[in-house]
């Protein structure tokens, strides 16, 4: 097949002139920046929760795929066959609670991407109501970069586009922040990417609620006023930025240890939202093991 692009996780094939194939590796990337030691299974978890997120959002929103099963057999358990559309040049990021960029920000103006929010709020800070904080898409290497919904709009040149990219976004979240909590799971923030069919029609894409895209944090000994321990790759970040690294290329290497404890998050992950043994994904994708 034609390789048309890698992303820093995906790579991204032809399949005719309609279709693509979406292939997840395990590679992980932090600030942006690949590291040179992959995460086992880690590709087959991203792909894994994608399609119960699919399934469970169609009613919101039409998605892009069209099959996990139809795959050549390297690929099976990290590969979707999915739609080509006309993607949309932004990040589409949702924050139910106070971290990451979006603290940094508070800390600085009192605001994020530009939205006020209220004073005296904590680090992990539930916020009084989901919040659509875009960003531009970088480039391999890049950061990307918080804009506020002026800036996000005239990227995409429809800003009616935009504010319905909007109100999905923050419906996608909450559908699956509710989830999430009921299986002991907090959805900090997530980013949802969004393109258009050739008839116009909005479409979910890329992935959706995965440990890459989202940080989700558990619920028990949740306590504002500082970083939480998360199941996500913020654990590779806190490595990362203890490491002595500045953040830009190349990225170190992983220790075993980094790489074991990352492996059982996102396993995990996969299995408290999934309400299922990994292994069931990996049997229904036809993945070997």
């Amino acid at each position: 097949m034609d390789l048309l692009a890698q992303g820093k996780v995906r790579d991204i094939y032809a399949v005719g002139e309609d279709r693509l194939l979406l292939v997840a590796s395990d590679r992980i990337s932090t600030y942006d920046v690949v590291h040179p030691t992959a995460i086992p299974d880690k590709g087959r978890v991203l792909t894994g929760l994608s399609t119960f997120w699919f399934d469970r959002t169609r009613e919101i929103c039409p998605n892009h795929l069209v099959s996990y099963t139809e795959m050549p057999g390297e690929c099976r358990g990290r590969g979707l066959l999915v739609e080509r559309l006309d993607m949309l040049p932004v990040e589409c990021v949702v924050r139910g609670y106070i971290t990451g960029s979006g603290w940094k920000d508070y800390l600085a103006t009192g605001t994020v991407c530009g939205i006020p929010l209220p004073d005296g709020l904590q680090e992990s800070d539930r916020l009084p109501e989901p919040i659509f904080t875009p960003a531009t898409k970088a480039e391999i290497g890049d950061h990307d970069e918080n804009v506020s919904f002026d800036r996000a709009a005239e990227i995409v040149g429809d800003r009616a586009l935009l504010e319905e990219v909007r109100r999905l976004s923050i419906e996608l979240y909450s559908f699956g922040a509710a989830h999430a909590r009921e299986r002991g799971i907090i959805l900090a923030d997530t980013k949802f990417e969004f393109g258009r069919r050739p008839d116009g029609t909005l479409v979910l894409a890329d992935e959706v609620l995965t440990p890459d895209s989202s940080r989700f944090w558990p619920a028990q000994g949740y306590t504002p006023g500082r970083p939480q321990p998360s199941f996500d790759k913020q654990y590779v970040r806190d490595w990362a930025a203890s490491s002595g690294w500045d953040k830009t290329p190349p990225a170190p290497p992983l220790p075993t240890k980094v790489v074991d404890r990352t492996r059982k998050l996102y396993i995990d992950a996969y299995e408290r939202i999934a309400g299922e043994p990994f292994s069931h994904w990996l049997d229904r994708s036809g993945a070997a093991r």
